[in-house]
């Protein structure tokens, strides 16, 4: 099986921000360090499963790593 490309990145939890609605979940917004200024916050579920299977939530100002990852036939040389 062949590895998949990937990077990783690293960012901040810059906030959390509550559900608008009974039900679903709050999202967590991480600056992603390396990103253009415009486009570096990215939002996504605050819900994360240990190894144990637990359910956990990030907090603000946490440490995460972003990682990207394509499969080869997506991606081209860059030289």
């Amino acid at each position: 099986m062949t590895e998949k490309p990937s990077t990783t990145l690293t960012g901040t939890v810059e906030k959390i921000i509550p559900s608008p609605y009974e039900g679903e979940p709050e999202k967590a917004q991480i600056a992603v360090e390396g990103a253009d200024d415009l486009y570096k916050e990215i939002r996504v579920e605050n819900t994360l499963v240990t190894e144990d299977g637990e359910e956990v939530r990030l907090k603000k100002g946490a440490q995460v790593e972003v990682k990207i990852e394509a499969q080869p036939e997506a991606t081209k040389s860059g030289r």
